[in-house]
Parts: structure tokens; C-alpha cells; sequence
């Protein structure tokens, strides 16, 4: 679970103002030049290995234009002049080497799968609240409840875990284990079968689950389900919020620049069975009301021969961190209330620190994807700004531009509608999310994969569609992934949304459907 839920004040009135501590910081205000600095750094980094490729390309016309004769006459004169030819061969040698070892690899996202829980374990609203009724909340934050999942913007087909269903809850070890065994394995079955891929052939495994760390481990349950080889590179991501997802993504990348031939798989979930909160501390009741069980599987793959059937390729991955914060470390914070009850606990800070860490995270980002139009309009007011201390704005640059789609992390309606206004989206670049979150709730780290999934459902991405992830994770960090359609990717016989697009979107007023999704 982490930070992307709106916190309590979300349970207020939908016609009162919003508090200013609950929005976004005006992008317009202020932009940190170092990580402008930043982006170029690593849009430079990319491009000099990028020109050695026209470089190359021109020396190869240019020998095709030579005339036969002045070939011959150099070849005779190369043949007294060892000296020159050795220098120009170590040259070329040497050059050849450089772009070989620094050319990063390509890595091709082969497809991926979510889980859908079974129907016996959707939450209906009224019986979410007999079931906490009978956990012995105060009236209180029974009414505190009820407010929040009606502006949440969640429907009454999302799915808590099967320990949550009974009468009293059993939030044990062994139904905890089930869960993800559940997710995890219903999300890999999905996968394997969908791409033929034999388990064994699993070089590298990376599983993120923030709040459910046992031992063994997640990834070990996995390596022991499927008997997958015994030199895998496993790795279990624990702690790290909604946006580990990404973070895996990043983690399997680096992995498949070492190892050559190789396919990496990314299991990203949350646990819900032992982390539900039983107290009645209000900032600590909000993941019980908007976080469900969901959980994704990725296959990854450095082959060249897998650009063919992959759907999409990773182009960018761009990290921020604001943890050295005090304010941003605590804003997500697992911890026991006064009477010895663990949950997560939301600040009322918390959508302020997403933003100040959006805004790193995009001026980052910004320089690597955005049209040359763009960056110079955004370069000139910067400088202006800057050097003449001019009262204008700096010029904030219109993502719709760089991307086709975006993929929010669904993590409340709160943080969505936020995003939309500040980067000053369509409707239609958020229908995503808003489904997602309506359909599946917060599934935390997998959040964005039924996004995407929905995206695919819809039949909307094309051959050379870009496709922004963009996610908040406790510690507070914001994250991004950047991937690049190969082809026109049809609809998934396994997706999530296969029984269920035909009703959606459905329109939402304050939270509420205008209509019954379910007819």
C-alpha cells in the first residue's frame, strides 16, 4: 500500500473548497533548474551514443562515392605506411568496442497479465460496512467510512481477500500466504500460457509486495511453484509503496543489460489480509476503504528475436526520491495507533509532497520525450526567469504532445483529478485510471498494468503509440516508465476487462455512477 489515496479531508462535502494542503502545488510556480540539468544529462548521455550511428552511416557513403582509382592510390599508399595502418585500425577497433559496450540493450516487453480475482470475493458498500460494524468500529468512523467509498470513486465489484469475508476476519499468516499465492500464481498461469513461455526459460525474476514480506520469500514461493532453474537472479522488493512496480521495471532492465538472451519477469502486488487496519484512527481507515486485492506479471526480454511478437519497448525509466525529506519520509508511515493496532497512516500533507515529487519527476522526464518546440518554449521562459528576473511564469510543456496515453496510478480519485488539471489532460487521457479505479480499486503496484490493460481492451493503442506510467509510492517517490508500441495491440483473450468493457466508461458525478455498470 502507499500514499496515493486521498487523504481523510476526501469525506468532506464535494461542494466545499478544497483544501490547499490536499492539492497539487501549481506547476506554474516553480521550476528547480538542477533537474532540468538532469534530463539534458541523460538526454545528452543518449545521444552520444546515438550519433555514432550516422557517423558510421556517413563514412560508409562517402567510401561508396570514392572513385575506384582514388581507392587504389590510397591502398598503395597504405601499404608503405604501416604506421597509419595500425592507428586507423585501432581507431575503428577501438570506436567499434565503445558503441558495443555502451549501446544499451533493448528491452521488449513480450506482454504481460493481470489477475481477476474470483466473483465470490467482490465488497458490496452496505456489506463492507456491516462487516466493519460487527469489527467493532466506532459509529464515528463508520460514518467516516461510508463517506469515503462514496466519493471514492470504487464500485461495488471490487474484491478484498477471502480472510476479510468472514465473520470475524481471520488475518492470519496462512491466509495471507494464500492470498498472494492466489494473485501471484493467478497472474503468472495468465502469462505462460498467453506467451507459450516454458517457466525454466525465466532467467531473472523480480516480485515487489510492499507489507507482506515472509520467509521464505515471494519470489522463492514462485521459484518453488514453477521449479524454475536454480541460477535464476531473484530479487523481492519489500516496503517500497505503489510505485515499486516501476522500480521493478527498472531493476529487471538494468539485470538484461548483463545478462545477454534473456527473459526477466516482474511480479508486482500488494497484500491486504494482514494489513487491514482494525482501530479507529481516521488516517489510518482510508487504505481499508479504497485499497482491493489485484496483482500483475510482466515478461520482459533483451532478445532481438522477441521485437517480432513484443508489444511494446522500454524506452525511458526516470526515479525520484524525496525520502532525505523529513515531511515526505513520514507522510506514509506504517505504524500502531494508542491502542496497539498497526496500519498505514495518510498525512494530511501527502498530496502536496506528490506533487512537489511529480514535478521533479516530470522536469526530469521532460527533456527525454518532449518535442524540441516544446523544450525550447519551456527553455526560453526558464532563462528569462532566470536572468532578468522577469515576473513571468515558466511555460510548462504540453505532455499530450509526448505521449498518447497515460497510465495514472489509480490511487484515489483525489490524486487523478489532481493530475488532470495540472497537466492539463483530456478527459479521455484519464478514462484509464478512472475505470481502473472504479472496476478494480487501488490494487497498489499493479495499479497501472490494468490500465493499460483497459487501454488494450479499448483496442486504442496503435503502432507507435507512447505510453506514459506514472506512479507515488511511499517514501516518498514518484516514478515513471516510458514504453513505445511496436505494433497495433489487440485485445488479450486473458484480460481483466474481457467480460466487462462493453459497460465501461461509465460516467462518475462526485464519485457516483450515472448509471449501473453491472446492467
Amino acid at each position: 500500500m502507499n500514499g496515493g489515496a486521498a487523504p481523510p479531508e476526501k469525506a468532506e462535502p464535494a461542494a466545499a473548497a478544497t483544501p490547499s494542503h490536499r492539492r497539487l502545488p501549481d506547476f506554474l510556480q516553480s521550476v528547480n533548474l538542477k533537474y532540468v540539468k538532469l534530463g539534458y544529462h541523460y538526454l545528452i548521455t543518449h545521444l552520444l551514443t546515438l550519433l555514432l550511428l550516422p557517423l558510421m552511416a556517413v563514412i560508409v557513403l562517402e567510401a561508396g562515392r570514392t572513385d575506384p582509382d582514388d581507392l587504389r592510390q590510397l591502398w598503395l599508399h597504405l601499404q608503405y605506411n604501416l604506421v597509419s595502418v595500425l592507428v586507423l585500425s585501432a581507431v575503428l577497433v577501438f570506436g567499434a568496442t565503445v558503441y558495443v559496450l555502451t549501446r544499451p540493450r533493448p528491452v521488449y516487453l513480450v506482454d504481460f497479465a493481470c489477475y481477476k480475482p474470483p466473483d465470490h470475493l467482490k465488497v458490496r458498500f452496505d456489506e463492507f460496512l456491516h462487516h466493519s460494524k460487527l469489527c467493532g468500529f466506532s459509529d464515528d468512523c463508520l460514518e467516516f467510512q461510508r463517506k469515503i467509498l462514496e466519493r471514492s470513486g470504487l464500485s461495488e465489484e471490487t474484491y478484498v481477500p477471502e480472510a476479510m469475508h468472514l465473520i470475524p476476519p481471520e488475518p492470519t499468516m496462512a491466509n495471507a500466504r494464500a492470498e498472494a499465492e492466489s494473485v501471484m500464481f493467478g497472474a503468472l498461469d495468465k502469462l505462460f500460457k498467453s506467451t507459450g513461455m516454458k517457466p525454466k526459460d525465466v532467467g531473472i525474476l523480480v516480485v515487489n509486495c510492499s507489507l507482506f514480506n515472509p520467509t521464505p520469500s515471494l519470489s522463492a514461493m514462485i521459484v518453488n511453484k514453477y521449479k524454475l532453474r536454480g541460477n535464476i537472479k531473484s530479487f523481492n522488493l519489500g516496503g517500497m509503496g505503489c510505485s515499486a512496480g516501476v522500480i521493478a521495471v527498472d531493476l529487471a532492465r538494468d539485470m538484461l543489460q548483463v545478462h545477454r538472451n534473456t527473459y526477466a519477469v516482474v511480479v508486482s502486488t500488494e497484500n491486504i489480509t494482514q494489513n487491514w487496519y482494525f482501530g479507529n484512527r481516521k488516517s489510518m481507515l482510508i487504505p481499508n476503504c479504497l485499497f482491493r486485492v489485484g496483482g500483475a506479471a510482466v515478461l520482459l526480454s533483451n532478445r532481438g528475436a522477441d521485437r517480432r511478437r513484443a508489444k511494446y519497448a522500454l524506452k525511458h525509466v526516470v526515479r525520484t526520491h524525496k525520502g532525505s525529506d523529513n515531511k515526505a519520509f513520514n507522510c506514509v508511515y506504517q505504524e500502531q495507533d494508542a491502542e496497539g493496532k498497526t496500519g498505514v497512516s495518510l498525512s494530511k500533507d501527502l498530496m502536496a509532497i506528490a506533487g512537489g515529487a511529480l514535478k521533479t519527476n516530470i522536469t526530469t522526464l521532460g527533456p527525454l520525450v518532449l518535442p524540441v518546440s516544446e523544450q525550447l518554449l519551456f527553455f526560453a521562459t526558464l532563462v528569462a526567469k532566470k536572468l532578468f528576473n522577469a515576473k513571468i511564469k515558466p511555460y510548462i510543456p504540453d505532455f499530450k504532445l509526448a505521449f498518447e496515453h497515460f497510465c495514472i496510478h489509480a490511487g484515489g480519485r483525489a490524486v487523478i483529478d489532481e493530475l488532470e488539471k495540472n497537466l492539463q489532460l483530456q478527459p479521455v487521457h484519464v478514462e484509464a485510471s478512472r475505470m481502473t479505479l472504479h472496476r478494480f480499486g487501488n490494487t497498489s503496484s499493479s495499479s497501472i498494468w490494468y490500465e493499460l490493460a483497459y487501454m488494450e481492451a479499448k483496442g486504442r493503442v496503435r503502432r507507435g503509440h507512447r505510453i506514459w506510467q506514472i506512479a507515488f509510492g511511499s517514501g516518498f517517490k514518484c516514478n515513471s516508465a516510458v514504453w513505445h508500441a511496436l505494433r497495433n495491440v489487440k485485445p488479450s483473450p486473458e484480460s481483466p476487462w474481457e467480460d466487462c468493457i462493453d459497460r465501461y466508461p461509465v460516467e462518475l458525478v462526485d464519485g457516483f455512477p450515472t448509471h449501473n455498470p453491472q446492467q
